[in-house]
């Protein structure tokens, strides 16, 4: 068919040069005179595809996104991926709205242009627990609530083995680093309290059940150095469910960003350049990175947002082990009830009522009144003598 109209339009205008009336050839043709005219002036132009069919597409598209925002999408996206930042849709539109690029691209139209390009990411989906309900903490404040966890052991080149003891503000999403040699008290004592030094001291610290943090499992009831140092200075610590990592979520994602962005890319060979890096990653977290949930702001953008005065450490060195029994404070440990109707607390095993069963309990154990007390949706439900030592 293609071939058959352009045979056509290759006769028609032989004919017209070679003296043929218009009228003559349009009417042997079906054609109108504009049409003849039309193609007679394409001749004329001496494209030798003259008589070709050419493209319908329109010459201007207005709704096509502008060169210049594609490029600098994927200049951007490319950017914040080698710095180790987030690149997703949401980070490349703030960081183009911070750099007042104008039209600024809807999330749909980076989407667009990141699959294009081959810049696509796929990430893997959170956990989401179903269930019973669950008695989590509050982060309305700016260290209202911290989460904290050790990643480790890693390795310096060496090789060295040690630690880090990461810290998340659930509020602010700020983070703190502090590597540490050993797992001792001494050793999570100093780490928290140069954590403190940075990011302040928060109100409730959210750990796992590691011995690191509550002692030792031949003295339960001994309060580990982490418990004495929290209750000293009004910090209330907060033992997840054995066998529920998720439930230090927000903590324990980092750890995975920290060990892939920092620890597994850079080579460090002592103590002093292990800190410094530590120090340096913190800071390029704490003042780079933007989250969806803080809405496009950094971590330190929005704790100047809140207005919030912070509560630092008041002496500049951490204190030395053996540290005083505390008098008050309370600190929690959070539990699900199985069929055997236990309480675990750090080993120590308490019976409980059976409307417990198979629901997440708070048992908070009172200093000052050397008592454990079970809470259900934040209603007493038992007491228990429970003397400190």
């Amino acid at each position: 068919m293609g071939n058959d109209i352009e045979q056509e339009r290759l006769l028609a205008v032989q004919r017209y040069l070679q003296g043929e009336r218009p009228d003559a050839i349009c009417s042997s043709l079906g054609r109108s005179r504009p049409w003849l005219y039309k193609w007679s002036a394409r001749f004329s132009s001496g494209d030798p595809s003259w008589f070709r069919n050419g493209s319908r597409r329109p010459l201007s598209s207005p709704l096509r996104t502008p060169a210049e925002i594609e490029e600098a999408v994927k200049r951007i996206r490319l950017n914040l991926y080698h710095n180790d930042l987030f690149f997703g849709a949401q980070a490349i539109q703030w960081e183009m709205d911070e750099m007042m690029v104008r039209p600024l691209p809807s999330l749909r139209t980076i989407n667009w242009i990141l699959s294009r390009q081959g810049l696509t990411h796929r990430l893997k989906g959170r956990f989401e627990p179903k269930g019973k309900a669950y008695p989590a903490l509050p982060a309305l404040q700016p260290n209202q609530t911290h989460q904290a966890d050790l990643l480790g052991p890693r390795y310096l080149k060496g090789p060295v083995r040690f630690y880090s003891l990461n810290v998340v503000d659930l509020r602010t999403a700020r983070c703190g680093l502090s590597p540490l040699l050993s797992q001792s008290g001494q050793s999570i004592v100093g780490a928290l309290w140069a954590i403190w030094k940075r990011m302040g001291i928060p109100r409730n610290v959210q750990v796992d059940n590691a011995c690191s943090f509550y002692g030792s499992p031949t003295h339960p009831r001994g309060m580990g150095p982490l418990i004495r140092l929290c209750l000293h200075h009004k910090v209330e610590p907060w033992f997840i469910p054995l066998n529920e990592p998720w439930r230090n979520g927000v903590v324990e994602k980092f750890n995975d960003h920290c060990d892939q962005k920092f620890l597994r890319k850079v080579v460090m060979a002592s103590a002093d350049e292990l800190m410094q890096a530590s120090l340096l990653f913190e800071q390029k977290h704490n003042s780079r990175y933007r989250y969806y949930k803080l809405r496009g702001k950094t971590p330190l953008e929005t704790l100047a947002q809140t207005n919030k005065k912070l509560r630092f450490p008041q002496q500049e060195n951490p204190p030395h082990l053996p540290l005083e029994k505390p008098q008050t404070g309370c600190y929690h440990l959070v539990r699900f009830i199985r069929s055997d109707l236990r309480l675990n607390v750090f080993g120590e095993l308490f019976k409980v009522p059976p409307q417990l069963q198979y629901e997440y309990v708070v048992a908070t154990i009172d200093v000052k009144e050397q008592k454990l007390k079970l809470f259900l949706d934040h209603q007493q439900v038992e007491e228990y003598a429970y003397k400190t030592r």
